[in-house]
């Protein structure tokens, strides 16, 4: 889920930055910051699907 919000974030700040856009303290960095941040919480585990109980 983190991983899909980090690159929706990395197509908004790509549009920012070829459009040459930012609102107030919204920029292309800003977004890019928090969609490394979102990526780098996935990979760490955090925010991924509950494990599967073992039953047999």
């Amino acid at each position: 889920m983190l991983a899909t919000i980090a690159a929706v974030l990395f197509l908004i700040a790509l549009i920012f930055e070829l459009v040459g856009i930012s609102i107030s303290v919204l920029t292309a960095n800003v977004l890019v910051t928090a969609g490394l941040l979102c990526l780098a919480l996935s990979l760490a585990g955090v925010g991924g699907r509950a494990p599967r109980s073992l039953r047999r």
